[in-house]
């Protein structure tokens, strides 16, 4: 019952969001990010933790609060401005994402882009790709989520067997795009790397097809910019050669974006467990939250 209600609701959104002007889109974002920071204790908890062992005395409580409002609404946006986006094409969609230069590549070079944030508008400049998503527990709102996704001409594969599918796309010559910022269970296909200085379990995945397909390694990132538009920032390719070990390839794509959330640190997902997992002997505070795991210890061994 409750996931057809919350299939019900979806279709609802989805037909009255984009009939919104967008100035109104952007209020409504700031009214219920605002709102679910106040009202979703344990999320607030979380972020303001996280904050505290991210950022330690640099900002004082208020900012922090101030901080996690922000978050909150930037998730608030990013969830109404995909229910919108059936309102942006080819022709509109600089009005509302400013996209960045991209980076110099070979011809015919594929590439892999790594990101935290994603904007639609690199699919309606021409530039699409294949991107692994995961899948809702409530399959009835896949559809929904997957034809917001495609509609720039992105595809999107599911995450059983989607590395596969991304690789085979790279040897064809092709573009594929995926998150690294998400904490993943410790094994095989994570690694540990250090983010704000605390040790974090993340994907190997983007490592493990740049060294068996060469594709370029690009992180991007995107920006909030006022009045409701977006700038999409591509940094410089990663390349650490051939020897380069999984755990150095994702450390280096973390170490371009740290600089960035640092300098902005609203528009991060301050309320999700990016620390989930701490060392026995922490040389430094970890979150509530954390707590030992014996794979994550042995992650952390390895040279």
């Amino acid at each position: 019952m409750r996931y057809r209600l919350e299939h019900i609701g979806l279709l609802i959104a989805a037909g009255l969001v984009p009939l919104l002007p967008r100035p109104v889109v952007v209020a409504l974002a700031k009214i219920f990010g605002a709102l679910a920071s106040l009202l979703d204790r344990y999320g607030r908890r979380i972020a303001l933790a996280n904050l505290d062992c991210a950022f330690g005395q640099k900002y004082s409580a208020s900012e922090k609060r101030r901080i996690v409002r922000e978050s909150y609404q930037h998730f608030a946006q990013t969830m109404l401005d995909l229910m919108w986006s059936p309102r942006l094409t080819r022709e509109n969609f600089p009005r509302y994402i400013d996209l960045g230069e991209f980076p110099q590549l070979a011809p015919n070079q594929s590439g892999i882009v790594v990101c935290y944030h994603y904007s639609l508008g690199c699919g309606f400049s021409g530039r699409t790709g294949t991107i692994v998503a995961q899948e809702f527990k409530n399959a009835l709102l896949d559809p929904i989520f997957r034809r917001w996704r495609e509609q720039s001409g992105h595809s999107f594969t599911a995450r059983t067997g989607g590395i596969l599918r991304l690789f085979k796309t790279l040897r064809r010559g092709g573009w594929t795009a995926m998150l690294v910022d998400l904490t993943v269970l410790p094994g095989a296909s994570a690694v540990a790397i250090r983010s704000f200085g605390l040790h974090t379990s993340v994907t190997s995945a983007h490592a493990w097809l740049q060294q068996r397909s060469r594709a370029a390694l690009i992180p991007a990132h995107c920006e909030p910019l006022p009045r409701g538009r977006y700038r999409v920032v591509f940094h410089s390719p990663i390349d650490l050669g051939p020897n380069a070990t999984p755990r150095e390839i994702a450390q280096a794509c973390w170490n371009s974006f740290e600089p960035f959330v640092r300098a902005k640190p609203g528009p991060w997902l301050w309320m999700y467990k990016h620390w989930r997992y701490c060392p026995k002997n922490p040389d430094r505070p970890y979150p509530f939250y954390s707590g030992p795991n014996g794979k994550f210890e042995r992650m952390l061994a390895q040279k």
